[in-house]
């Protein structure tokens, strides 16, 4: 077997038909959520504040 074909058996493909569609379906809330996983800084600054928030160090919607 070749040196590609070996890469190849290791490397996961993907449906890009299937992962069109399934991207199609979601709906603008499921979008906005998928966006914000991706985002590398949004992802830590959403882990940050769930953090504090478990630490009760958040600051309250009103005294912002």
């Amino acid at each position: 077997m070749t040196t590609t074909l070996k890469e190849m058996d290791k490397v996961e493909l993907v449906n890009l038909e299937r992962l069109a569609y399934l991207l199609k379906g979601l709906s603008v809330a499921e979008l906005e959520t998928l966006e914000l996983l991706l985002d590398e800084e949004a992802s830590k600054t959403i882990n940050q504040s769930l953090k504090e928030l478990e630490k009760g160090e958040g600051i309250p919607i009103d005294e912002w």
